[in-house]
């Protein structure tokens, strides 16, 4: 009995180590299995693109700001509504830009007369420098005059002074002789001061003029500074008005409105966004060891929480941020610093969308996307 149960339990045994064996070996080729089938996953599949559930729509928003400031009278738009480029979004009170326009205008006309009143003064100094010119010729002979008296009175009084110890000539005779020399001196005296002063005017004339004709020299009626300057301030009158008509920089969608009919509105204080829906984009934020083999200008396909997968979007790679999401955060990581322990950062690569496919199916910014960049597409 005892060789029987001797026999069974090596009989059994045996068994149990067949078993083992295949097991093992199954075992061992089903690792091998997997290990291949990981390995051609990795190599033909995994490493031909990178995918992304962090992923969210973007826009390049236009902030509507007036560039002038009054209280809002009209409002023509609200939140969500689409709008065109160039529609006229809300108005403000104009009177103040009218009243600053008329007197632009009345500057303008005033500046424009001074700069032809210029003009005439320029003309009468001219003839007044002119005409003091011809008083110098007119001094000169009197100069030349008063010299041929003084010559005559001089040779009077030589020859009745020679013949006074003759007695031929009286005692009263030289008298009026010396006195006559010397009405001639003193007259042509005169006649050099006349020259003087009259040469002296025709220079300060002269001077004036030129004063005058440097402030319009070179210059017209429209190129003169004062009038440009007055046109100038003209143009800022009427681009002020016109700035009273707020309209809308781009197409898109209204968002954020924050003004209301009778509010003071303030130049360059936000009004409302406009999203631009037509021209969305996509930020996805890949972990940094995804990164190595993408490439701006590499494709892309996305799909959108909004509509499910049912509905794919098809982009390219356009650029990378400067900086993950960390180095921008408000507060950013010491890691130099106390305890430290090492986390994936992600950086944000941002994904040109199709303009078509935004308008078949539109998207807002915020929704959530999925990303994948096939990094075969080098080109």
């Amino acid at each position: 009995m005892s060789e029987q149960n001797a026999s069974g339990a090596e009989s059994g045994s045996v068994v149990d180590k067949s078993k083992r064996k295949n097991l093992l070996l199954g075992l061992g080729g089903a690792v091998v299995v997997i290990g291949g089938l990981w390995f051609l996953y990795e190599e033909f599949i995994a490493s031909r693109s990178v995918s992304t559930d962090n992923a969210y729509v973007a826009a390049e928003n236009a902030q509507v700001t007036p560039l002038t400031s009054g209280r809002v009278v009209e409002v023509l738009v609200t939140d969500t509504q689409p709008v065109r480029k160039g529609q006229l979004l809300f108005r403000i009170e104009d009177a103040d830009q009218k009243i600053a326009l008329q007197q632009a205008e009345a500057n303008l006309a005033q500046v424009e007369r001074k700069y032809g009143q210029s003009l005439a003064n320029n003309a009468a100094l001219g003839a007044a420098a002119g005409a003091n010119e011809a008083q110098i010729n007119t001094a000169r002979a009197g100069l030349a005059s008063a010299q041929a008296t003084l010559t005559k009175a001089q040779e009077d009084y030589k020859r009745r002074a020679a013949l006074a110890g003759s007695g031929a000539v009286s005692a009263d005779e030289l008298t009026s002789a010396r006195q006559a020399l010397d009405s001639a001196k003193a007259s042509y005296q005169e006649a050099q001061a006349a020259v003087s002063q009259a040469q002296e005017n025709a220079r300060s004339a002269r001077r004036q003029e030129e004063a005058a004709v440097a402030l319009t020299k070179g210059t017209t009626q429209q190129t003169a500074p004062e009038v440009l300057a007055a046109q100038a301030q003209l143009a800022q009158a009427k681009l002020d008005l016109e700035r009273t008509v707020v309209r809308s920089p781009i197409d898109g969608v209204i968002a954020r409105r924050t003004i209301q009919v009778g509010q003071r509105i303030q130049t360059g204080q936000a009004a409302m966004t406009i999203v631009p829906v037509a021209q969305l984009y996509v930020d996805a934020n890949f972990k940094e060891d995804q990164l190595g083999k993408v490439r701006s200008g590499q494709k892309a396909t996305l799909t959108s929480d909004f509509y499910g997968g049912d509905v794919e979007y098809h982009g390219k790679v356009v650029g990378f941020s400067g900086g993950t999401g960390a180095a921008f955060s408000l507060i950013p990581a010491q890691n130099a610093t106390g305890n430290w322990i090492k986390v994936v950062q992600r950086l944000p690569v941002r994904i040109q969308l199709d303009p078509k496919e935004l308008k078949e199916h539109p998207l807002r910014v915020g929704l959530s996307m999925e990303a994948e960049i096939d990094l075969t597409d080098n080109d």
